[in-house]
């Protein structure tokens, strides 16, 4: 970093935040992560196949699945296209915040509201599964564009596995709720079935009540954008936008990330959205033990996303990422050769460690990246690719599985080949050249 951008970072406070305020910035991964935990993950994926449209006559084998899929991947879509200007028009009003809220509030009540979807109301569980996607996938970036103002460069790593350790620690608590209350509502002769839609009020209370103190602690430390004061919003943020995209061949090292990312993540976002269908479908989990093995997961992933921040502190992001690539190969190796229930356990345990690392690692060298005072815009691109890959991987599985006629092992073999293909393309990212290119950024430097 130059010392002009280092004084204009101290000018702003940035890398200065105090103990209370990495908190509250950590503490929205604790927030959130229970809305993917059980919407996206366990309990609603598993109700909206087996339930809402597995209890409509005459359904094919695995359309529940494809029609899941589906609603995930246009969500996905509609982000994937926006967030990159989002996050360029909460650069350029200095607005995270108040974007960052307004997400909030619109995936708080989509979930609420998933609560009235019951069997058959397929239509109805799609729109608002894709509104709740959208609202969460924005929400997700907006606070990923925090990091490079909060810690220096050195420290992203830790603080980032922080963030997504504390999730998982959020998603298990609410996953624990919402097994006490499906425990003691079959303890009083109300099925599974009718216990889902409490769950998602639970869901959605957690989600609110604990991301507040983010919103009441967490500073907003960019500032509004002068030179460009006299264009429009759109305008000036599709400006920064098509500098970036010019940019890309010196910002090569994060375009092979984004790509590498994108590759790989299709494999993550497939098991986060479609692991919870697997052990239903083919291995014959019930909801408590589903909620069992979903529990154990966040468990490892959290010990995985503590020691990788701490790792790739020490030996670099690309090194600590490949690491966790042939973990995640070596976990849907043993969960398509799974013959019994007790087998998933090893895979859920292995699946769960390279979860939390993979996305922790991911997140902090997209930051290493960016330079700091176009962190929305970047993180914004992170977004996008985040996006592409929960719409390629769950609905390539989805297709395989609705055209072999409900083979979810067939399915599985996709997962695993993003897994293998991310792992050769991340040997082409040199992270230091990247690092380097983020912190001589011309427009910063004639901005500061």
């Amino acid at each position: 970093m130059t010392d002009r951008q280092s004084m204009a970072r101290n000018e702003r406070g940035i890398g200065r935040a105090s103990r209370k305020e990495l908190i509250a910035w950590a503490l929205y991964d604790f927030a959130n992560s229970g809305y993917t935990t059980v919407v996206q993950t366990t309990i609603f994926s598993t109700y909206f196949v087996g339930v809402v449209v597995g209890t409509v006559a005459g359904v094919s084998p695995g359309l529940g699945t494809l029609l899941w899929s589906l609603s995930v991947g246009a969500a996905n879509f509609v982000v994937m296209v926006s967030a990159p200007v989002v996050g360029a028009i909460a650069d350029y009003r200095a607005s995270k915040k108040l974007f960052l809220l307004l997400s909030s509030v619109g995936c708080i009540a989509a979930t609420a509201m998933l609560a009235m979807v019951g069997p058959g109301d397929v239509l109805l569980g799609m729109i608002l599964v894709t509104l709740s996607v959208v609202m969460f996938a924005y929400g997700e970036n907006l606070v990923a564009a925090f990091l490079p103002e909060l810690v220096p460069e050195q420290q992203m790593g830790r603080l980032s596995g922080y963030g997504w350790g504390l999730g998982y620690v959020g998603g298990l608590l609410t996953l624990l709720l919402c097994l006490g209350y499906i425990t003691w509502a079959k303890g009083h002769g109300i099925t599974e079935a009718q216990a889902v839609p409490a769950t998602l009020l639970i869901t959605a209370g957690i989600f609110a009540l604990t991301a507040m103190p983010t919103f009441l602690w967490l500073r907003e430390r960019a500032q509004p954008v002068p030179a460009e004061m006299k264009l429009s919003v759109v305008t000036a943020s599709f400006r920064r936008l098509k500098h970036t995209y010019q940019e890309a061949r010196r910002f090569r090292d994060l375009i092979r990330f984004l790509l590498t990312l994108a590759v790989y993540q299709s494999g993550v976002s497939t098991v986060i959205v479609l692991a919870a269908i697997y052990a239903q479908e083919e291995m014959g989990f019930d909801t408590q033990s589903l909620i069992a093995l979903i529990m154990v997961i966040n468990v490892t992933a959290a010990v995985g996303a503590l020691i990788c921040g701490q790792l790739q502190d020490r030996i670099g992001s690309v090194p600590t990422l490949a690491v966790t690539l042939v973990i995640w190969i070596a976990a849907l190796i043993d969960a398509y050769m799974a013959e019994q229930r007790s087998d998933m356990w090893l895979s859920g345990n292995l699946i769960g460690l390279a979860m939390g690392a993979s996305q922790s690692v991911g997140r902090a060298l997209v930051s290493k990246f960016s330079p700091a005072e176009r962190a929305g815009e970047f993180l914004g691109l992170w977004g996008l690719v985040n996006r592409l890959s929960v719409i390629v991987g769950p609905l390539s599985y989805g297709l395989i599985n609705y055209w072999s006629g409900g083979n979810h092992r067939l399915s599985l073999l996709s997962t695993l080949l993003f897994f293998a293909a991310g792992l050769l393309l991340l040997l082409r990212v040199d992270e230091a050249r990247g690092r380097r290119a983020a912190a001589n950024d011309p427009l910063l430097n004639g901005r500061s």
